[in-house]
């Protein structure tokens, strides 16, 4: 298989998983559209990847969803990766509300794009979720993200039967280094990673290329659906 005539909406796109997704797609030889809130970011991209095209859109407010899928027409495959950030800490001292709109950035608003694509989603094409990793695994201090990354894969696998022939997965990525953590002061932020990484068997953190690879894998199987394919160095085993 190839993506060769293939187009591609990535949402999410203009940085982190996203960006290196779509440059993969578009060096497969698919037309690919990538929609962003950030007007400066999706220039970036633009100057930086000849031939791929941007959409401005916030994905949650739906009217600029809808408006945004009737402006691109048909297409062949959705990928959708942004991430809200929030609800991580301790559980016993987790702020509920910064849950809450965790909840309303990730988990709703990705499955408010899959809704209003489904105009001008070609039957029988593909839908690829980016959730994370850790839904899979237990450590301290994650019980707000795996519940919003969880409900996210939850709703994987009723999809694939309700939108049936078109396909339904999910990557369900480790740590990764992309600019989500570019908050975190340089030294903090090294420790962490080098912490995380020595818990996985993989003894590292993933590159966003090496994500996009398990992303352009779902998109080209096509006997393959209902699927959450974990690509987390092994987090899942850490303790």
């Amino acid at each position: 298989m190839d993506l060769a005539g293939q187009r591609i909406v990535v949402v999410g796109g203009s940085s982190g998983i996203g960006r290196a997704a779509a440059t993969l797609f578009v060096e497969q030889g698919a037309d690919v559209v990538v929609a962003a809130r950030s007007a400066e970011k999706l220039a970036d991209l633009a100057a930086a990847v000849p031939g791929l095209a941007t959409e401005q859109v916030d994905a949650t407010d739906r009217r600029s969803l809808d408006a945004m899928f009737a402006r691109l027409g048909p297409f062949d495959h959705l990928v959708v990766c942004f991430s809200s950030g929030g609800g991580s800490g301790p559980f016993a001292s987790l702020d509920l509300d910064a849950l809450h709109r965790a909840f309303t950035g990730k988990t709703l608003s990705h499955l408010a794009t899959v809704q209003a694509s489904l105009p001008t989603l070609r039957r029988g094409g593909s839908v690829t979720l980016v959730t994370a990793a850790s839904a899979q695994s237990a450590l301290p201090g994650t019980v707000g993200l795996a519940s919003v990354n969880g409900a996210l894969e939850a709703a994987v696998r009723p999809l694939a039967t309700e939108l049936a022939p078109t396909r339904v997965n999910a990557v369900s990525p480790g740590l990764v280094e992309t600019p989500l953590w570019d908050g975190m002061p340089p030294s903090a932020r090294a420790g962490f990673f080098t912490d995380v990484a020595g818990r996985t068997p993989a003894g590292r953190v993933a590159r966003p290329d090496e994500i996009a690879v398990t992303l352009a894998m779902l998109v080209m199987s096509t006997f393959v659906t209902g699927h959450v394919v974990v690509a987390d160095g092994g987090l899942h085993l850490a303790r």
